[in-house]
């Protein structure tokens, strides 16, 4: 049976303008898929990147890569999911859609309790701050954490998963009100780097003169050498993203005069290279928001026709949390 869906698409590279929505014909779910109604679908910098041709993608193509929804029809060979279950993915391009197919394999299941925006809102973010925190920075118990940009959607989920760890948080953002957010999420240290000549000093000083033991820093271009200078010996950077730009080459040998430091650039796909490791990240992230220790700020919901706005806010900087697509 055919489906009629409305579809986010870019039929061409290029700014927000460019984008279009459109209604689409939906085949019946396919061997191993589910077709899914999908709830709410995930804003996310990919998106910005994919749409521009930073990242190729063959025009025309369906936005969006994360969302949740409750499944309405099973394809063949399909037999862990069953109708009118939830389920929520993050990182499968094309389901900026009001229903979608869906490899099975591709999906987590939602826990009860947890409403469907905010599963939708956690995955890509949520799986992001669990890798770091976890399997990257190894935070625990005596373990000090920079963390940038920290009133945005993955700085939030970061100061929360560090100071659930065990360790301590030194945050940056970049105005009093998100110095404020950053704070209210449980961050130790609070720095405006607006306010700051020299970023690392002002790290360094919050930690008593010493370096962190990690940065996560999703900002790039703009932080990275302040990164570094923040680390003490054998420190830990991991840049995971680059929202003000990508940092240009640089001279390794600095890793070394800075104190034999480690940096990675990292990426999600590798963090979930498996479905048990898909299952247990994604289990992680939302049985901590079933208990009450996980909380994800949803920044803001626009319907798929004004998906042009929410992408400009991304962009701009002008929200805090996550932003949704309701279709």
């Amino acid at each position: 049976m055919t489906e009629m869906a409305k579809a986010l698409v870019v039929p061409r590279n290029g700014g927000s303008d460019v984008l279009e929505v459109t209604d689409r014909a939906l085949a019946a779910p396919g061997a191993g898929e589910l077709q899914v109604e999908v709830a709410a679908i995930g804003v996310n910098f990919i998106d910005v990147y994919q749409r521009e041709g930073v990242y190729p993608t063959p025009t025309p193509f369906v936005l969006c890569s994360e969302g949740a929804g409750t499944v309405t029809a099973l394809g063949p060979d399909v037999t862990d999911v069953q109708v009118g279950d939830t389920v929520a993915w993050g990182q499968v391009l094309g389901t900026g859609a009001s229903v979608v197919n869906i490899a099975a394999s591709a999906c987590v299941p939602v826990p009860a309790g947890v409403d469907l925006h905010v599963a939708a809102a956690a995955m890509l973010q949520g799986m992001t701050a669990d890798y770091l925190v976890h399997d990257i920075g190894r935070v625990g118990k005596g373990t000090t954490a920079l963390v940038h940009a920290a009133a945005g959607g993955v700085g939030q989920l970061l100061v929360q998963m560090v100071k659930d760890a065990g360790g301590t948080v030194i945050a940056t953002a970049g105005s009093a009100q998100k110095c404020e957010t950053a704070r209210g999420r449980g961050a130790d240290h609070v720095i405006d780097y607006t306010q700051v000549e020299d970023l690392a000093a002002a790290v360094r000083e919050a930690n008593g003169g010493n370096g962190v033991d990690v940065v996560f820093d999703g900002v790039g271009k703009d932080t990275f050498d302040a990164s570094l200078a923040s680390l003490r010996p054998r420190g830990m950077m991991a840049l995971f993203g680059g929202a003000s730009g990508q940092v240009p080459p640089f001279d390794i040998q600095r890793l070394n005069a800075g104190g034999s430091l480690f940096l990675t650039r990292p990426s999600l796909g590798h963090y979930t290279a498996s479905r048990e490791e898909l299952l247990m990240r994604a289990a992680r992230v939302l049985g901590a928001v079933a208990d009450g220790r996980l909380d994800i700020a949803i920044g803001g919901r626009y319907a798929l026709t004004d998906a042009a706005a929410a992408y400009d806010d991304l962009e701009g900087r002008r929200t805090q949390g996550k932003l949704l697509l309701i279709p």
